[in-house]
């Protein structure tokens, strides 16, 4: 063999040792992001997702933004569990789609909280014509409030101006969630 034929041959050999790390790398990257970003809870998110015609994976964003997927958890505010839902919230909710009794400890309950935290969301949705920010907006900081600062024109009706969302742990709460939809989508999509 002459010289040039080895260069190539090594050249080849090098080029599929460094197509084969890189893909290693890409699969060992992507299942560190998907335990970052699981799709726990699945049967409850999926088929309260769909009853509700809803993205799975803006429910999942919201699951790891509210609880990180700990159904046990409470916050200092006494919202409660996997999407963190007040308990007035969860009973207006209840009576609304099935009119029965919730209590607190049947919030910590995953397939409950995923039931009514979704129908909650689909209300948002439905209020604010479909558009994501402002009912995440509203899941965070409140409907009256949401709709106070669209009617004073602290925030456009259309959601375009995030960044003008007065509560900082709304504002990085939308944002948190927006991103990790995206990732959702990326990793489990695409």
């Amino acid at each position: 063999m002459t010289n040039k034929i080895v260069k190539r041959m090594i050249i080849f050999i090098i080029l599929l040792v460094i197509i084969f790390v890189a893909f290693r790398i890409i699969k060992v990257q992507n299942m560190i992001l998907k335990k970052i970003y699981p799709i726990n809870f699945q049967e409850y998110v999926e088929l309260y997702a769909k009853e509700n015609n809803l993205d799975k994976y803006i429910i999942y964003a919201m699951i790891k933004a509210e609880s990180n997927f700990r159904p046990d958890v409470k916050s200092k505010s006494n919202a409660i569990g996997l999407m963190q839902l007040l308990e007035n919230t969860a009973v207006e909710i209840s009576n609304a789609i099935e009119n029965n009794i919730v209590t607190e400890n049947s919030l910590y309950e995953p397939e409950i909280n995923i039931k009514l935290g979704t129908s909650y969301y689909a209300y948002l949705l439905n209020h604010y014509n479909g558009n994501n920010i402002l009912a995440l907006t509203a899941y965070n900081a409140g409907m009256g409030n949401v709709d106070t600062w669209i009617k004073t024109g602290v925030v456009k009706s259309d959601g375009s101006d995030i960044e003008n969302i007065p509560y900082k742990e709304t504002n990085n709460y939308v944002r948190k969630i927006l991103n990790s939809y995206q990732m959702y989508l990326k990793l489990y999509e695409g």
